[in-house]
């Protein structure tokens, strides 16, 4: 009897110990080698960070040292953003020919060449071409930090990891604002040289630190190289079952069989870009149409609604809040870069959290908000004779208050999202871009901002970048679905339905129809154990 009850403990142990071993709780738990990578890779977005932060203060003593006008400055602060476009469109193919992790590198040793060029400018062309060799080299460290690390994440922590770059171009841009703080008190001709110049320190040192980096296992598997692949998964996985899978689900991807084991084998002749950009524009399936069509829209709203007029511009916008003093307005502008810094880390621990969703359409709202009543206050007290104290206060407010909004979801989710919604043999060319439309829509905004702001008034300029904001919020609800807890390979299932959020409705609607009709029918003890269920499944 005793011998029956403990082979009865015995196997009802078993399913149990196999349950807690799968269970959910265990999801949260980080792994520390996949964190590493991701934090390295996405470190190369400071310098984008770093030049946005130091040029808004720098601008205001080149403009006294080199003696230029207000469109000379429009063009000098925001060129950078359309000469990023030649670094990551050339990124792409690139990082298909000589890998992510060297690719990389290209981008730091570019950015130091750009740098130091900056650093040593007598006069404004010199200055306009180390800003073209920068700007080369920020294109390609803005589209493959968001690749290699969502290539590199497992799939339970990939939107934590994958909005390190954002996270990184927010501490970049504070060390701008400090930059500028702390060389405010040189010499003019001296100062600004040494804010632009000290940028090449950076890059130096992340140029080194990368090389002991693995390189992106999918990138390994499209070379064939699958013992490689195997031994990077292992380790960036949270279980040896899950990094199995993710192996099966790249070979199968790059259309090697599932059964082949060995560690080097020949892949499917593939180019390196030649057929991708028709594959991607000229003849795209609907699910890779629809992907495209969104990561091109999160990244032109996500620049159209007026950030980098916020973070280059934040002198100007305060001075013309009513705060006058130069040092003022750089303490100000230093403290735009820590409530930015402060939500993008808040946002970070959020996205594999409530998904990409809530957090995007929350943050947009709140951004809407925020712009809007900056463009109230700014208004207000440009029509006003005397100096409002409540005004200034608002609108300083406002101006926390929208960096704020943007950094817990657009900022880091536009790079989340952009680099995980491609196919695997799209996804390079595919971030590439999104890159691209970013740094135009950038580009535009902020070498246009203070012409737009003598046209139709400052606050008119708010109150339109909070009418872009508004668009994009519908253009988000209806055409981003949720892709957290997804793996890379899966996402092609997800898109191709430009209308699966009405579907999506009307299924819900039957679904509740159905377990109503199901529980009024069946009793109320079956109705509970249908909606138990339910909640399993969900």
């Amino acid at each position: 009897m005793a011998d029956r009850k403990a082979e009865k403990n015995d196997i009802s142990d078993q399913p149990q110990k196999s349950i807690v071993d799968f269970d959910p709780p265990k999801k949260p738990k980080r792994n520390m080698y996949a964190i590493a990578c991701a934090v390295l890779a996405s470190m190369t977005s400071i310098l984008l960070g770093y030049d946005i932060g130091v040029m808004s203060g720098a601008i205001i003593y080149i403009k006294k040292d080199l003696k230029i006008n207000d469109v000379q400055v429009e063009i000098l602060a925001g060129i950078l953003n359309l000469y990023c476009l030649i670094g990551s469109c050339a990124a792409g193919r690139t990082s298909d020919w000589i890998g992510r992790r060297y690719t990389i590198v290209v981008a730091q040793a570019i950015f130091f060449v750009g740098a130091i060029l900056m650093g040593f400018a007598t006069n404004y062309a010199f200055l306009m071409v180390g800003r073209f060799v920068a700007g080369v080299g920020v294109g390609f460290a803005l589209m493959i930090a968001p690749v290699y690390t969502a290539e590199v994440s497992p799939a339970s922590s990939r939107g934590f990891l994958t909005s390190f770059p954002e996270v990184f171009i927010n501490a970049g841009i504070m060390l701008g604002y400090v930059s500028n703080y702390a060389f405010s008190k040189l010499p003019t001709h001296l100062g600004w040289r040494l804010m632009l110049g000290v940028g090449a320190i950076p890059s130096v040192i992340l140029g080194i630190v990368v090389l002991g980096m693995p390189e992106s296992p999918r990138w390994l598997v499209m070379q064939g190289r699958l013992g490689d692949a195997k031994r990077v998964l292992d380790k960036t996985s949270d279980s040896k079952e899950e990094a199995d899978i993710r192996l099966a689900d790249i070979k199968g991807a790059a259309g090697i069989p599932e059964n082949c084991t060995d560690d080097i084998v020949q892949v499917p002749k593939q180019s390196h870009g030649e057929d991708v950009w028709k594959e991607l524009l000229l003849r795209p399936t609907p699910s890779v149409r629809h992907a495209l069509i969104a990561a091109v829209g999160i990244h032109f709203f996500q620049q159209s609604s007026g950030i980098d007029s916020v973070v280059l511009y934040s002198p100007r916008i305060f001075e013309k809040a009513g705060i006058t003093s130069t040092n003022d307005k750089l303490l100000a502008t230093v403290a735009v870069g820590f409530t930015k810094t402060v939500f993008i880390l808040v946002a970070t621990f959020l996205l594999d959290r409530i998904g990409r969703r809530p957090l995007l359409l929350s943050s947009v709202a709140g951004m809407i908000l925020s712009l809007a009543t900056l463009g109230i206050g700014l208004s207000i007290i440009e029509h006003s004779d005397h100096k409002l104290m409540w005004a200034v206060a608002l609108c300083i407010a406002m101006v926390l208050s929208y960096v704020a909004f943007f950094s817990i979801g657009m900022g880091p989710i536009t790079w989340v999202y952009s680099s995980e919604v491609f196919p695997l043999r799209l996804r390079a060319q595919g971030a590439s871009i999104g890159v691209a439309v970013n740094r135009v829509t950038s580009g535009v905004i902020s070498m246009t901002f203070l012409s737009l702001s003598k046209g139709i008034t400052i606050g008119g300029a708010f109150f339109l970048y909070a009418s872009i904001a508004t668009v994009s919020w519908i253009f988000f609800y209806f055409m981003l679905p949720e892709t957290q807890g997804r793996t890379l390979e899966d996402m092609e299932g997800l898109f191709g339905n430009f209308g699966w959020k009405f579907a999506k409705l009307i299924k819900n609607e039957k679904q509740q129809e159905e377990e109503v009709n199901h529980a009024a029918g069946n009793g109320n003890g079956k109705g509970q154990i249908q909606l138990a269920r339910d909640e399993y499944v969900d």
